[in-house]
């Protein structure tokens, strides 16, 4: 009898596409995969994130909780970021492991248990770990850009684009598997097909993904602000199934800042990038992240960011506070704001966003919004808008005055609203 797995995904949604193709590959051989289970099995397989300090210290608590939980018999593995980065140190202190096997070795870790060769990016199969109505589609691997800040070239390596035909093929597969929400993730969206048709083609990409039938909503995360491809504008507009949604991660606003974490882009390129997306498509959510506490940044700099946010009045907004990674270049700029500070101005830009973020949900009010439903629980379905992302966005609460199905599109008349999530009430159900 085969063994059951154990599959723990920590970080980003890269990691849990990792995570599902992985997953396939055992469940191939007959493994009984499990993506975080809390019943024991025989083996227990966490990828990590080795990012930023949290995600680091959340990986480290992980291994330590699963192997104090863990079987005597059982076999533990860490593979991922974390391994990829901090190896060496991670079999010094924790020998307990029975193995740590970043990207460049996860060839050795599929030797153990005969899994032939095969590509992360080129994957036949995936067992999904998301509800199966939505999945993540990660059309390329690692980045070209040198930002100061972000260890990730030196973990995932270069930028390498997966080609369309294979990037159709699986969306395809998906959703004759009952996925209606595929988003495209990447560390740079924007970069794609650069190294294989020598140019930008996400707006081509868009286009042929678009046209995939029973495909309800296409979402983009992650793209980058620099050489902007503004013709995938023109191609959201041009299909009602691209979410008028947009992740781009502008991380700060001062153009002295913006230099040293060698972002290449200024200010008033950050400010006519917003302009024309609102102008292009006047009701696009955008979604951004901004980093508070980089070295340099003065009180001068935080008030910036402050009425940087105050001005853009982006619909989703996250920020995190600056984490010093060894072997990237702002790491030899030391870490000078305490930890104190960094929280104080963190916690003060997350404040003005939720005002911001009361008022644009208010203004919702008595509109009448498509939206699907995720999930439910003692007292309400929880739905998302196309101007919504699964975890990390706002949520629709809708009553439970009538039956609904997971996974299902609905008309929601929206009735009221929080800081963080819209209440309504189903109209008419979407066919």
């Amino acid at each position: 009898m085969k063994q059951s797995i154990n599959l723990i995904t920590l970080g980003c949604s890269k990691n849990i596409v990792d995570s599902e193709i992985i997953a396939a590959q055992f469940e191939q051989l007959g493994y009984k995969v499990y993506h975080e289970t809390e019943d024991d099995t025989d083996i227990i397989i966490i990828n990590t994130c080795g990012f930023i300090l949290d995600a680091k210290e959340q990986s480290i608590e992980t291994i330590l909780f699963f192997l104090e939980k863990k079987q005597k018999e059982s076999k533990l593995f860490v593979i991922g970021c974390l391994a990829e980065r901090y190896k060496k140190e991670l079999e010094e202190t924790l020998p307990e492991v029975d193995g740590f096997y970043g990207f460049s070795e996860l060839s050795n870790f599929f030797d153990l248990f005969k899994i032939p060769p095969f590509n992360l990016l080129h994957p036949t199969h995936r067992l999904l770990s998301t509800p199966s109505h939505y999945a993540y589609l990660k059309i390329s691997e690692g980045c070209d850009r040198q930002c100061a800040f972000c260890a990730i070239p030196t973990i995932r390596g270069k930028h390498i684009s997966k080609p369309k035909e294979l990037l159709i093929t699986e969306a395809k597969t998906l959703v004759e598997k009952g996925v209606k929400e595929i988003m495209l993730i990447a560390q740079d969206l924007t970069y794609y097909g650069i190294d294989l048709y020598k140019k930008r083609s996400l707006a081509s990409l868009l286009q042929e993904l678009a046209q995939i039938k029973g495909l309800e909503w296409i979402r983009l995360h992650y793209a980058y602000p620099v050489n902007f491809p503004y013709e995938i504008l023109d191609v959201i507009n041009d299909y009602k199934n691209i979410c008028r949604y947009i992740d781009i991660p502008f991380q700060h606003i001062n153009d002295n800042i913006l230099k040293t974490m060698r972002r290449g882009h200024t200010a008033s390129d950050t400010y006519q990038l917003i302009e024309t997306l609102r102008k292009k498509i006047p009701n696009i959510a955008i979604r951004t992240t901004l980093i508070s506490g980089f070295p340099g940044e003065t009180k001068k700099e935080h008030n910036e960011l402050m009425k940087f946010i105050e001005e853009a009045r982006f619909e989703r907004l996250g920020v995190f506070s600056y984490s010093q990674e060894e072997n990237t270049p702002a790491y030899s700029l030391g870490d000078p704001i305490n930890k104190k500070e960094k929280k104080r101005r963190l916690d003060e830009l997350m404040l003005l966003q939720q005002e911001i973020s009361y008022e644009l949900n208010r203004e919702k009010i008595n509109t009448t919004l498509k939206v699907i439903i995720d999930d439910e629980n003692e007292n309400f379905y929880l739905g998302r808008t196309e101007f919504d992302s699964p975890e990390v966005d706002n949520g629709v609460l809708i009553d439970k005055e009538e039956k609904l199905e997971i996974g299902n599109f609905y008309n929601a008349r929206i009735i009221d609203a929080n800081t963080f999530d819209l209440v309504g009430k189903i109209a008419k159900e979407y066919v």
